[in-house]
């Protein structure tokens, strides 16, 4: 049983950390667009401050431990980078879509449609982290 177990987490670490650290991006990325919304922010403003915050936890946390980049040459890390912030700047159109949809047409609670929206923003990210930012620093996790 503790076999089976220590298999399953050393076959899916990656999966595992990205879960972890997601949880702690959306932490941030909720607080900090609940804190925006306090200071009577609009929901655009506040989502795109949680946004870059947000952004920015994930990507030394998914560069060092979820897919641990090797690129150590300036040029490889700035690709890494911007590819980093382009590809979550797609994810934020959508992510902006999803708010508001869901608050000024649906007129919805905005932390509702805030959670809702990170869970599909979430998901969308570790794919493209995985298949188009980090796809030449796999690492085999054994």
């Amino acid at each position: 049983m503790v076999q089976t177990i220590k298999a399953v987490i050393n076959k899916y670490s990656a999966q595992l950390l990205y879960l972890i650290f997601g949880v702690l991006t959306t932490v941030v990325n909720i607080a900090v667009f609940g804190i925006g919304m306090k200071l009577g922010l609009s929901t655009t403003i506040s989502n795109i401050l949680a946004w870059f915050l947000s952004v920015l936890v994930a990507y030394l946390t998914n560069r060092i431990w979820v897919f641990g980049s090797k690129a150590t040459e300036f040029g490889e890390k700035l690709r890494e980078v911007i590819a980093f912030f382009y590809y979550r700047g797609l994810t934020l159109i959508l992510d902006l879509v999803i708010i508001y949809v869901g608050v000024n047409l649906l007129h919805g609670q905005p932390l509702l449609w805030k959670i809702i929206d990170n869970v599909v923003v979430i998901i969308l990210n570790y794919v493209l982290s995985k298949m188009f930012i980090f796809k030449s620093n796999k690492m085999e996790r054994n």
